[in-house]
């Protein structure tokens, strides 16, 4: 189980944002080789995603790198430098604006046969934009299409634009809309991770300057699923290793259920009562995804 509470978006195209990025406290750090790269740069920015892969530091966990989309003519080519140089320093392929399973499909046989030809011996991870409405509407599909996959993400930007929602900035609402604007696509999506036991993450929230606009969507994000949030900035990582990091109290609490649960089955009985309310084994299912946080934290 990798880590994802955070996960930071980095212009593979400047050296400087990539050693920052390799020191930060984020989970996952993404060096990205679409939306933040100009096009001039594109091509050039895969050397020096490998440059920074392979001779920084790395603190965060996991390594990725994010593609352009599979429709381009760079996507093979993003693939095949980065990984041919990289080797065991990448983690995570991100694929953006897939629209179908078979994209992912295509993405996991092409990392078979390079990792094949060069004898690597770790299996690179694919994370996923779910960011156009060809893949909401295929998004199971899609969430069992790969052993490879490890993670869906909700790429709240280019999917207002698929679907033509009405925002003023990427992962915002402004207002007008009763309720979560995103509830819709946040809830079908982490179903469809959660079937296939893998990860649903949130998308970008735009506006770095408004911290609590950005803790309100991971918390939203949370609540239904998602164990994870980007970060466009490095202000944004610790709001949401924060939100997505269960609380001591938390923890202690779900260890004292649990506990009391055990010893009540030892003693024949289905169900217990602890504080005042009524704990049986459904109660137990659900605490132990935050016991499952808390050991992946070393909690």
């Amino acid at each position: 189980m990798r880590l994802r509470r955070s996960e930071l978006s980095t212009p593979g195209s400047s050296d400087k944002m990539l050693a920052k990025a390799a020191g930060s406290d984020a989970d996952l750090v993404f060096c990205d080789l679409e939306d933040s790269v100009a096009p001039a740069e594109k091509v050039d920015a895969r050397a020096k995603i490998v440059h920074a892969l392979v001779n920084h530091d790395w603190r965060p966990a996991t390594r990725a790198v994010r593609i352009n989309d599979l429709e381009s003519h760079l996507a093979y080519r993003d693939i095949l430098d980065v990984v041919t140089g990289a080797r065991e320093a990448l983690d995570i392929v991100i694929v953006p604006k897939i629209k179908a399973a078979r994209d992912v499909w295509w993405v996991d046989r092409l990392l078979t046969q390079i990792e094949t030809d060069l004898g690597l011996t770790n299996r690179i991870g694919i994370e996923v934009l779910i960011e156009e409405v060809e893949a909401m509407i295929a998004v199971e599909e899609i969430a069992h299409s790969s052993p490879r996959l490890e993670a869906l993400i909700f790429g709240p930007g280019d999917y207002s634009a698929s679907q033509g929602v009405r925002v003023k900035q990427i992962g915002a609402t402004d207002g007008g809309y009763p309720g979560d604007l995103w509830h819709y696509a946040r809830n079908k999506i982490a179903i469809a991770a959660r079937s296939a036991r893998i990860e649903a993450v949130d998308g970008p929230f735009a506006d770095f300057g408004n911290p609590a606009g950005y803790q309100q969507q991971a918390r939203l994000a949370h609540t239904v699923g998602f164990t994870g949030k980007w970060a466009i900035h490095p202000s944004q990582i610790a709001l949401a290793n924060e939100e997505f990091r269960p609380s001591d109290e938390e923890v202690a609490q779900a260890r004292k259920v649990v506990a009391a649960f055990d010893k009540a089955q030892e003693r024949g009985l289905g169900a217990v009562a602890v504080d005042g309310v009524m704990v049986d084994i459904a109660s137990v299912r659900l605490l132990r995804n935050t016991l499952d946080q808390a050991d992946a934290l070393g909690l």
